[in-house]
């Protein structure tokens, strides 16, 4: 299991890398939705995404440990990410992506020197391929999630949330793979114990909620949830047992709720975030996760989403 130790060392080593990203609040919104949100602004971080974080810190050791080639399996922000720190490192990057990746995505992959090969629909089907190549090639496979260094690099967020807002009471954090919401779990409750960690997931990519019900890691079918970022087959096998041992709770959103809060954020906040980035903040909009009177802070994991697709989602809100 991930020690906050590493966090601490990860935050060390990639500081130069990445940016320290705002919180940012709108009062109005604020009035909207009936409780005191913050978002940690990871929309804003280097290749769009909190990604880079883990990305950077596994990267990083690969590189100190000799490769010259690093593989990953994404939709596409892992994927970004990885590519753009094998590129600033000197090193050469092949990134999987599924075969219904975000164009933008996958073209702002290639802009930063990877490599793309397509591969199925679902994380079950990208790792093994990424690790093939990975084999075949003498390179390093970097996984999305699963994986200390990455949890490490992830739990940079939870670090910076406590520093920049200690009065937070509430984190509520997008769940996929486990990634992101067991680093700040593992460097939140270690720092601040007292602040509870709520993990927003949407209903039709359910594995973390369906495997915390049976006790055990559970897999799913694939999803064709609207937040791409979050389509996992199943959690992680190191990411499960910090989630299923230290968080608070696990609230499920519906498509409609995830459009409505990327909708409030862009024209209460003039923020443009990509699906699975609002996922934390629909949670707090429906009233699921948070309470009135306590200060929130909700991670916008990401902001990759293509102009013709964010028009698309809000169009079918206003005519919804």
């Amino acid at each position: 299991m991930t020690k906050i130790e590493e966090v601490e060392q990860a935050k060390s080593c990639i500081q130069h890398i990445i940016h320290k990203t705002p919180i940012i609040h709108s009062r109005s919104l604020q009035e909207k939705w009936g409780r005191r949100v913050f978002f940690k602004a990871e929309h804003l971080q280097k290749t769009g995404s909190f990604k880079i974080r883990g990305a950077a810190n596994a990267v990083t050791n690969a590189v100190s440990a000799g490769a010259t080639l690093v593989t990953a399996a994404s939709s596409g922000n892992h994927g970004q990410a990885v590519a753009y720190v094998a590129s600033e490192l000197g090193i050469a990057s092949v990134i999987v992506v599924p075969t219904d990746a975000s164009a933008a995505k996958v073209a702002a992959i290639k802009a930063y020197g990877g490599q793309v090969e397509y591969c199925g629909t679902t994380s079950a089907e990208r790792i093994p391929h990424a690790k093939s190549l990975a084999h075949q090639q003498g390179g390093v496979y970097i996984p999305p999630y699963d994986h200390d260094d990455i949890i490490a690099g992830q739990g940079t967020a939870g670090l910076e949330i406590i520093e920049q807002m200690p009065e937070t009471d509430i984190i509520v954090v997008p769940v996929g793979g486990g990634g992101l919401i067991s680093g700040i779990l593992t460097a939140v409750k270690a720092k601040r114990p007292d602040v509870l960690v709520i993990g927003a997931e949407p209903a039709l990519a359910n594995d973390t909620a369906v495997s915390l019900k049976r006790g055990e890691i559970t897999a799913i079918g694939p999803t064709e949830t609207i937040a791409d970022g979050l389509r996992t087959s199943q959690p992680g096998d190191l990411t499960f047992p910090v989630v299923s041992g230290l968080l608070d709770g696990l609230v499920l959103v519906e498509e409609h709720e995830i459009i409505e809060a990327m909708h409030d954020i862009a024209v209460r906040t003039k923020q443009v975030v990509e699906p699975s980035g609002a996922v934390a903040a629909a949670a707090v909009m429906a009233g699921k996760a948070g309470a009135p009177g306590r200060t929130i802070v909700a991670v916008i994991s990401g902001g990759n989403v293509g102009l013709a697709r964010f028009a698309e989602l809000m169009s079918t809100m206003e005519t919804g």
